[in-house]
């Protein structure tokens, strides 16, 4: 997993609420065991005719938003089945952070353990960020997990995420590498069994 430390970057607005895990990528995409190509089956029903060309006014597919790293969904994003393949779609795309005021519990685990980090705000501070991406749509955000906070143009709020998933994610380490960080404890504690 990668690390994260800090991120700068523009938001991509989403502003639909309720998008579920079929939606950020459909259910003919889960075939796949690794995570290559998921980045153009991002979102495809709404970025893809039935012919398969683009789609321009799907906010994904406009030039601006080009090398965005942080989405600003809807409410209730990631809701739906239980697809680990969503996170490793928006992933694949760029997408580092989500900030939503609430996701689906099985999409916000799924994205703690792939690197994504899911950011709940209050709806007033949803408000200005929406306001924020239509007003200045170059402005940037930062992100700081160590801090727990990200600044915008106008100041700053903080976000919770969990003691041990901070710790994952600003080690660049999953579950199984945590433990195994604790390879020489799990050696001695195995030499004092025998």
């Amino acid at each position: 997993m990668a690390q994260f430390t800090t991120l700068t970057s523009r938001m991509m607005p989403l502003p639909a609420n309720d998008v579920d895990t079929d939606q950020i990528i459909p259910a003919q995409f889960l075939k796949v065991t690794d995570k290559n190509g998921l980045a153009d089956a991002l979102f495809y029903n709404w970025r893809y005719n039935d012919d398969k060309t683009i789609k321009d006014d799907f906010i994904l597919n406009q030039p601006e938003t080009a090398g965005c790293q942080i989405l600003l969904a809807g409410d209730n994003f990631g809701c739906g089945s239980s697809r680990e393949h969503a996170p490793w779609a928006l992933i694949a795309y760029g997408f580092r952070a989500v900030i939503s005021t609430s996701f689906a519990d099985i999409f916000r685990n799924n994205s703690l353990k792939n690197g994504l980090i899911p950011i709940i705000v209050d709806d007033e501070t949803h408000k200005m960020l929406f306001d924020l991406a239509e007003e200045a749509p170059r402005a940037e955000l930062t992100v700081d997990l160590a801090s727990q906070t990200v600044s915008h143009p106008g100041g700053s709020f903080t976000f919770n995420i969990d003691p041990f998933n901070k710790s994952c994610l600003l080690n660049g380490v999953d579950e199984l590498g945590y433990i195994l960080g604790f390879e020489k404890e799990i050696a001695a504690f195995e030499a004092n069994l025998i």
